[in-house]
């Protein structure tokens, strides 16, 4: 007597669901895009901020222009003249602040001029620029410092 085997076929699908894969792949876009850091300003300029024992965070940094005012960097790391950055450019002229800023407090009427200048910048050019954001009418300044370690004195 012949008893033979019959061999059950498997009708599982080998498919991969792919019905939520845009849902996926939009939340991954919106986390990029909400975790991901936009590029900060390339420094031309070196800035050693001084010290400060009082000190204020600003909160809205998206209303903060930042200027940087030091010894431009040369290669290596040697430095060059004091000179003075707005965004990604070293200004060639003092007289370009005052066009340069008048424009972004024109955009922005809130805008607050963060200066960071290096410490040992002498004050004569100092004082230009700020006769220059003066001339702009952009009286909203911040000056940047580091915090004061506290004396154990």
């Amino acid at each position: 007597m012949s008893v033979h085997f019959k061999k059950k076929s498997a009708n599982t699908k080998q498919d991969i669901p792919t019905a939520s894969l845009p849902d996926i792949i939009f939340m991954l876009l919106i986390f990029f895009m909400v975790t991901t850091v936009l590029r900060e300003t390339e420094l031309l300029v070196r800035t050693t901020l001084p010290q400060a024992e009082a000190i204020e965070k600003i909160e809205q940094k998206r209303l903060v222009s930042y200027m940087y005012i030091g010894p431009e960097k040369l290669e290596g790391t040697q430095v060059g003249e004091p000179a003075v950055q707005i965004d990604d450019a070293i200004v060639d002229d003092l007289t370009e602040i005052r066009n340069i800023m008048y424009r972004k407090v024109l955009e922005e009427p809130r805008m607050i001029i963060s200066m960071r200048v290096d410490r040992e910048v002498e004050t004569g050019l100092l004082y230009d620029v700020q006769q220059e954001l003066r001339e702009a009418e952009t009286l909203r300044i911040n000056y940047s410092t580091t915090r004061e370690a506290p004396s154990g004195g």
